[in-house]
């Protein structure tokens, strides 16, 4: 028996450090939660500035003084003046869409994680659960390898242009770099964002250097450390959602409303989250309705870490997850809460089903781009010389 448990630890030790476990997974949260967070980002535009700048009720000397007492990290409070808030607002849309496309993924974790936190901690009363998912998870993803598939990364990679002396990375890096030290010489960053920073930009240095400079042992250790850290990664991204769940269906539990199976009526009366009142209402008519909902939300929180260990059942509780907070999201007017648990629950999706959906899409825009005509040729062009 012993023997048997030591072959079993020592293939899962050989899968984790031989390859990028879950590829597919991390792709899908790189995308899921990039894709939220922009879509937040470019519907808060003409709000921007209430909510999170020079104009926002929380005003810039209350988040300085606040985030001085827990150590929050957010660059806006470098400066108080307008324009560096746009700068920073614009730079957390570009990280977006960076992270987002897989394009120089590492780098972009990162600036995605520090936009994340620039604003939700000028102003941590804005948020809602889904922003807190957000939170955490921009964290989480710079610790993973999520560019391996679905990315301009191994888009790059595949055709083979992913050596040579790769300018734009050497130019972002020295770029991140000279921002990091400016910022550290000023004293604006405490002992551990440094540390964590720095660390960061040492450690893509040391892969760079490996890479071009030192091929064979050192680069397959320094790839066997990567998939151990992903791996890590991934581990922490999956408890926190079943933690999310666990502790949300358990403190449920403990609410008389919740109990006699009337909360979510009383839910569907709150004018704060009611956008379509005739819908809230109509479904709160029906009592049944309203006790099914109810006990059935506790029900599969509280079950859903107890089911990931059958793939089956994992399925359909994923998608019953998704259905319902896809509910919340349109009944209760609460979109990017929806979003970002939805992009969390994609997570324990089968990798057979995140490879057919992505190999459909991949086909539906083949045809796409075969079906566009080319432009038209003027005279002139056509003219041999």
């Amino acid at each position: 028996m012993s023997r048997g448990i030591g072959a079993a630890v020592g293939r899962g030790l050989a899968r984790i450090t031989s390859d990028v476990v879950a590829p597919y997974q991390s792709a899908v949260v790189r995308i899921g939660f990039s894709l939220t967070w922009l879509a937040l980002l470019l519907r808060e535009w003409v709000h921007r500035n209430e909510l999170y700048g020079p104009d926002s009720a929380w005003s810039w000397a209350m988040a300085r003084e606040w985030n001085a007492t827990n150590q929050a990290f957010t660059v806006l409070t470098w400066h108080d003046s307008r324009l560096w808030f746009e700068i920073v607002y614009v730079a957390a849309i570009a990280a977006s869409v960076m992270l987002l496309l897989g394009w120089r993924t590492r780098t972009a974790s990162l600036l995605f994680m520090m936009g994340v936190l620039a604003l939700q901690n000028r102003n941590p009363f804005m948020g809602d659960g889904g922003d807190n998912v957000i939170h955490l998870m921009a964290i989480y993803l710079v610790f993973t390898r999520c560019s391996r598939v679905w990315s301009l990364d191994a888009r790059r990679a595949a055709h083979g242009r992913d050596g040579g002396r790769d300018v734009v990375g050497i130019v972002l890096w020295a770029f991140f770099t000279t921002v990091l030290a400016l910022a550290t010489g000023l004293g604006r960053l405490g002992t551990g964002w440094a540390l964590l920073l720095w660390g960061f930009a040492f450690a893509q240095l040391a892969w760079w250097l490996v890479r071009h400079h030192a091929p064979g042992e050192p680069r397959t250790v320094m790839e066997m450390v990567g998939n151990v850290v992903h791996a890590g990664a991934m581990f922490v991204i999956a408890a926190q959602v079943c933690l999310i769940y666990a502790a949300s269906g358990w403190y449920k539990i403990q609410g008389s409303f919740w109990q006699d199976g009337t909360a979510l009526y009383y839910v569907l009366h709150l004018r704060d989250v009611t956008p379509w009142p005739a819908v809230s209402h109509a479904v709160a008519g029906s009592s049944l309705i309203v006790l099914l909902l109810t006990y059935g939300t506790v029900i599969v929180e509280v079950a859903f870490p107890f089911t990931l260990f059958n793939s089956r059942v994992r399925t359909v509780m994923v998608a019953i997850m998704m259905s319902m907070h896809a509910g919340i999201g349109i009944v209760l007017g609460l979109p990017f809460f929806a979003l970002a648990m939805i992009a969390a629950d994609a997570l324990f999706l089968p990798t057979a089903l995140l490879r057919r959906v992505g190999d459909r899409v991949a086909r539906t825009a083949s045809r796409s781009r075969a079906m566009t005509p080319p432009p038209r040729r003027t005279p002139s062009q056509t003219a041999r010389p």
